[in-house]
């Protein structure tokens, strides 16, 4: 079944919680330049990310205006939530920071986009001279953290997609052929179901799968190797990113061993998730597991991430974040054990916390499966 796709009330709903978020923060407003932030607000994707600025001004106040380089005026009016923002134009020669310029408060403090080019970040503080700015993701990192139910479908329906792709690749054969060749299978598999984008394919086999993100190369997949396979990207405007391990043939007691403990480490931290409890909290909990099968040195990344219009996004489940989970949050859960020069093995799934725990997004086997 098709997406629902988003509408002008959608983003509305969206501009309307950040100006309250920011107000929250002590912030004059938002300012989002191209990228993930803008899609969020208002579905607008430009063609080309120029030196030509193009901003989304959110305050209090006044209604949300999109400022845009006249040549683009047409695509932007284009765009789903177009009729939830006032689109001003602005032609080469004509000062576009000016334009934004009137629209903030000289003495404001806002949040910007992460993804803002340095050059357009200094050209309002030249005129701006006693405005401040400070990133979206540190000062807001909520804004997009929380998904709501229908971007939770679009999440779950590029985690189908990536379960089937996982299924799919199981079928082909591993030994004798390089990663490379096996990624391009995953990459296929991912567009034949769906996905529009393809982000990454890590295929790590043998020595190379203690590499977490070896992504994939030359080498030719032999009997005996475990394989970790870690691929996604973006179905429906929202991110896949799931990991399984297999083994070609029959694996030895050690592999199954270690493979036995980072399962029960994803087990565990996915049980651990819950409204109120932290980010930390559930890398913990997993990370316990491993340090206590005395693989605790091999375990070298955080446990998870945020998921959404990006693969990697706020919030991230990693010691020192005290954010506590809230229901609609959507993030992976992926412990690792790396053995340098030998195997790795890690299994990732997305999950999304619910009014009670945790719904996984991702329902592939986590049992070790065997390849030829």
């Amino acid at each position: 079944m098709p997406a629902r796709p988003f509408t002008a009330e959608d983003f509305t709903r969206r501009m309307r919680r950040a100006v309250t978020q920011a107000a929250d923060a002590g912030l004059a407003g938002v300012l989002v330049t191209p990228g993930p932030d803008l899609v969020y607000f208002t579905g607008y994707r430009p063609t080309a990310i120029t030196e030509r600025l193009t901003m989304l001004v959110l305050g209090a106040g006044h209604d949300p205006h999109l400022i845009v380089p006249a040549l683009e005026h047409p695509e932007a009016a284009a765009a789903p939530g177009s009729a939830a923002v006032t689109i001003t134009d602005w032609k080469d020669g004509v000062d576009a920071y000016a334009m934004v310029a009137g629209l903030l408060d000289p003495r404001g403090r806002y949040a910007l986009s992460d993804s803002a080019w340095a050059m357009h970040l200094l050209g309002l503080q030249e005129i701006l001279r006693e405005s401040r700015y400070t990133s979206m993701t540190s000062t807001l990192p909520m804004l997009r953290a929380v998904k709501d139910a229908d971007e939770i479908e679009r999440l779950a329906g590029a985690g189908a997609a990536a379960d089937a792709a996982f299924e799919e690749i199981l079928s082909v054969r591993f030994a004798g052929r390089t990663e490379t060749a096996i990624g391009h299978d995953l990459a296929d598999l991912l567009r034949e179901h769906g996905h529009s984008q393809v982000d990454f394919t890590v295929v790590g086999s043998g020595p190379n799968g203690a590499n977490p993100h070896h992504e994939m190369g030359k080498r030719v997949i032999r009997d005996g190797d475990m394989v970790v396979l870690d691929f996604g990207g973006l179905k429906d405007g929202y991110g896949s990113d799931i990991t399984r391990t297999v083994h070609v043939g029959e694996p030895t007691e050690e592999e199954r061993s270690v493979f036995k403990v980072v399962k029960r480490a994803q087990q565990t931290a996915f049980e651990a998730v819950r409204p109120g409890v932290t980010c930390e909290d559930i890398d913990r909990a997993g990370r316990q597991v491993i340090e206590d099968a005395g693989y605790g040195d091999y375990f070298i990344h955080r446990i998870g991430h945020g998921i959404g219009l990006t693969t990697h996004e706020p919030p991230y489940m990693v010691a020192g974040e005290k954010q506590p989970l809230v229901p609609g949050m959507c993030f992976s859960i992926e412990p690792g054990i790396y053995l340098p020069g030998r195997f790795g093995v890690r299994i990732e799934d997305i999950v999304t916390v619910t009014e009670t725990g945790g719904r996984r997004l991702n329902n592939a086997p986590r049992r070790l499966r065997l390849v030829t």
